[in-house]
Order: structure tokens, then C-alpha cells, then sequence
């Protein structure tokens, strides 16, 4: 039997990765109603990785924990005997900043530390924690905090959340961290390689992201130094030039120095929890994917990480994205047999957005007949019978139903949309061209 494993990131701001397996996994059923089709859904370390655990088979433990400015937020964890997958960006990232206000000062990642507390005391010793997404740049502190650390004034009094509250820290106590953590082993997914501060630092390159003006970035620079010298006389380790202390606020330079986490990369890590390996071998393709296939993909994004492992077990692979810029040649250096885009069937992107999963099915058609072995039950095509790429070209030539209420909401969400009206109203929708 043909065997084909999907295992795509989300299309950002459109579909799930869920949903981008489901619908491929529909066209190429269309074609060949015969072949044993299997989704993983996937992410890099960042948003989704949480999800991707769960749809691995992980139980999902419910939390409450503080957002990054203090306000409630219902999170989860996915757990699987004493492993903890939790996901930084569903508590503490940029998308759970109330009405979407920036907080680049106050901004905090204790919720994160609370979400990990509650894994521990639960019995958890594994702790697989994906970074990406924070909305803040307090170095962790929040973190630490949550999981015990005091971190005091001059007078003794606690400091406040955030990065600027930094700047006011005397004294800092780990003992109830150092005693909470004993025993368990924290594995960080950490795709970038900026140090702690400087000019390559959480606050220069990643707080105007979050924010932070000009003054702003100084200051938060200014108190992650000071944050750094006070950690490194509290453990008698400085680590704040470490590849990867810069990421996620600081996050990072936080879990190797205190937690003594271990960074890795992130598709390397979620592909290990969802058992890649294990599921792909005796596939005759791979499906990957993520909204853009970029020069960004190659170094360190879902797609690639799963093509390298597909390659490593001799299976092919290609890949669907809602843009493809990469050009043929550098598709095939990295793996690809070939790459599949919404915008090449589809050239108007609010059609792209709003019709997304239609137009992977029609893509999924085109993989199933121009990559999967002939099925040897059925006979060849003939005058009166038509063959599998005369039923994706008729399939692609059928009239496109309207998009639906329910669609052009997800579309008019998408961070990606500078601009959007009702398609009824006669006006077109206007995007910046990016589906990441």
C-alpha cells in the first residue's frame, strides 16, 4: 500500500497545522482513494508546539496562570508520563497581550514559571519548554520567580515585574529554585543565537518587535546587564554571552544558568516528541510545509528540519506553503523534491486566506498525481476514462464557491492582513504579501 506521512507547520494567521494536514490529506484521497495517508501536525518550538504534542497523543493539563501583564489566561500543558511540553507564547507571548497593547517594560514571564511549577508539582521531571513568541524582556526573571527565586531591592522588598524592574535588583535568593528543580531536567527549543545583551541582544534586536522605542531598548539593555552581573554573583557563572541567552526576552540566558537547561534546536526537539522517525519510515512521501517558503525556512524552520530527517530515512519529500520564493535549485540543495503554493493556483491572497483549505485540497490532487506510484488496481486510462491529472485539472477548473462568513473572520484576524474588506461589499482586500 502507498504510504504518505504529512507533517506541516501551521500557514500563520490561516490555517492550523491540523487543518493543513487535513485538507492535503483530502486531495490526495481524491486521486488515490487507496493510499494510507497519516497527519502529524508539527511546529517549530514556538506557537503550535504545545499542539503539536497533543495531536502526538500528549494529555492536555489545564492551567491558569498570568498572562505577560498580570491578567488571568486559561493554558495548557501537554504531558506523557513524565515529559511536560509547555509552550511560552500561550502564556506569556504577544498574543496574549490584552487588546494587543505592547508592554515592552512591564512585560513579564512569570506565567510561563507558573505553567512549569504546576507541571513539577504534578510530577513531571522532564521539562520541554519551546521559547518562541514572548512578549517581553525581563531575562527570565518573572520565570524565576515563579518557580520561587526572590528577587529583592536594595531595601528588600521585591522589585516588580519586567525588564525595567530590573535595574532596581540588589539581591537575589535561588534556593527554593535550586530545591524545586532538583532532580528534573529542562530542555529548552531554541532556534536563535543572540547573547543575552549588546548590540545582538534580547532588547536591541528583539524589543522593537515587542515595542520598545530607542530609549526604551537602552534602558531594557541597561537592566539586563544589570540583571546578568547580579545572577553571575548569585551562581558564580556568567552566561550572558551564551548563543541563544537572548532569546525569548531572555528567557534563555534564565533556563541555562539557573535551570541548567540544555538549548536545542526546535523542529529537532518537537520531531523527536511526536515520533518522526518512527512514523516515517516505509513512507513513500513526505508533505511538509508552513505559510512561506523562504531563505528563512532553511535555517532552522519546520519544513526544513523535516525534510532533513525524510532524507536521512531516503524518503521524499515536498512541500505546500502559501508563497514559495525560493528558487528550484536551492529547493532541491535542501531536500525538496518540490514545492506546492496557494498563491500559484490562486493569485489573489485574500482568496488565498480566506479559501486556504479548498485550495490545498487542489494541491494535494496535483501531489498525489504527479508523486505517488500508479495504484496497480486500476487500469490505464482510456478514451472513456479519465486519468488522475485530467481529475485535478477538472477538479481546478470547477467554479470557486464564495468565500464563507466564518472564513473572511479568520482572514480579517490575520496578523498578515494590512488592510481588509468584505469581499461583498466590492472593495478588495489588501495584504503585505506574507504568510508566515
Amino acid at each position: 500500500m502507498t504510504r504518505v506521512l504529512i507533517a506541516s507547520d501551521k500557514f500563520k494567521g490561516s490555517l492550523t497545522a491540523a487543518q493543513v494536514g487535513a485538507a492535503v490529506r483530502t486531495g490526495i484521497h481524491r486521486i488515490r482513494p487507496d493510499a494510507e495517508v497519516s497527519v502529524i501536525p508539527i511546529a517549530d518550538g514556538g506557537d503550535g508546539t504545545v499542539a503539536a504534542a497533543l495531536a502526538a497523543g500528549y494529555e492536555a493539563v489545564l492551567v491558569t496562570a498570568p498572562g505577560p501583564t498580570g491578567e488571568p489566561v486559561c493554558t495548557a500543558y501537554a504531558r506523557r508520563g513524565d515529559i511536560a511540553v509547555v509552550e511560552l507564547a500561550d502564556v506569556s507571548g504577544l498574543v496574549r497581550l490584552p487588546g494587543g497593547e505592547f508592554a515592552p517594560m512591564t512585560a513579564t514571564s512569570r506565567g510561563t514559571g507558573e505553567v512549569i511549577a504546576a507541571a513539577i508539582a504534578a510530577g513531571c521531571r522532564r521539562v520541554v519548554l519551546g521559547i518562541g513568541g514572548s512578549a517581553g524582556t525581563d531575562g527570565g526573571a518573572g520565570l524565576l520567580r515563579a518557580l520561587g527565586a526572590r528577587l529583592l531591592d536594595a531595601d528588600g522588598a521585591e522589585i516588580g515585574d519586567g525588564g525595567a524592574a530590573l535595574a532596581r535588583l540588589h539581591t537575589i535568593d535561588l534556593a527554593t529554585v535550586r530545591e524545586r528543580l532538583a532532580g528534573v531536567e529542562v530542555t529548552v527549543a531554541c532556534d536563535v543565537d543572540n547573547p543575552l545583551t549588546g548590540p545582538r541582544g534580547a532588547a536591541a534586536v528583539y524589543g522593537p518587535q515587542k515595542g520598545a522605542d530607542g530609549d526604551q531598548v537602552a534602558a531594557l539593555d541597561a537592566a539586563l546587564t544589570h540583571w546578568a552581573d547580579c545572577v553571575a554573583a548569585a551562581t558564580g557563572t556568567d552566561l550572558r554571552d551564551r548563543a541563544g541567552a537572548g532569546a525569548a526576552g531572555g528567557v534563555g540566558f534564565a533556563a541555562v544558568t539557573v535551570l541548567d537547561a540544555r538549548l536545542r534546536p526546535g523542529i529537532e526537539l518537537v520531531l523527536e516528541l511526536v515520533g518522526f522517525g518512527e512514523r516515517v519510515a516505509g513512507a513513500d512521501l513526505v508533505v511538509t510545509g508552513e505559510g512561506m517558503l523562504d531563505e528563512q525556512t532553511l535555517y532552522g524552520k519546520a519544513p526544513a528540519g523535516v525534510a532533513a530527517a525524510a532524507r536521512s530515512s531516503g524518503v521524499s519529500v515536498v512541500a505546500v506553503c502559501g508563497r514559495n520564493t525560493l528558487p528550484t535549485r536551492r529547493l532541491r540543495e535542501s531536500g525538496f523534491s518540490a514545492a506546492y503554493a496557494l498563491a500559484d493556483i490562486e493569485p489573489d491572497i485574500a482568496r488565498c486566506f480566506a479559501e486556504g483549505e479548498l485550495l490545498l485540497e487542489r494541491l494535494g490532487m496535483r501531489i498525489a498525481a504527479e508523486h505517488l506510484p500508479p495504484d496497480p488496481t486500476t487500469e490505464r486510462p482510456s478514451a472513456g476514462r479519465r486519468s488522475p491529472n485530467q481529475v485535478a485539472t477538472d477538479h481546478a477548473a470547477e467554479p470557486r464557491p464564495e468565500a464563507s462568513t466564518a472564513q473572511r473572520t479568520v482572514a480579517d484576524l490575520a496578523d498578515d492582513i494590512v488592510a481588509a474588506a468584505s469581499h461583498n461589499g466590492g472593495s478588495a482586500r489588501t495584504f503585505d504579501g506574507r504568510f508566515r
